[in-house]
């Protein structure tokens, strides 16, 4: 399974992305801004969705928000 982010650009366990848009978080009053540095992502069963920790939360970001760094 390929997992691209909003660029198209392939994503592996332990990249680090960037947010490309500011994000509500749901069930909470959090907002997750443009530009935001997500370290260390670890892929999920689902392409279009991965696992980040931001501010010492783990969340479930979808790929078409996020640009690889480097």
């Amino acid at each position: 399974m390929e997992v691209k982010d909003s660029n198209g650009s392939i994503l592996n366990n332990g990249d680090s992305v960037t947010l490309i848009k500011s994000l509500k978080v749901k069930g909470s009053s959090l907002m997750l801004k443009q530009g935001t540095l997500v370290k260390n992502i670890k892929l999920t069963d689902n392409e279009q969705e991965i696992e980040g920790k931001v501010d010492g939360s783990i969340m479930v970001l979808k790929t078409e928000f996020v640009k690889k760094r480097g």
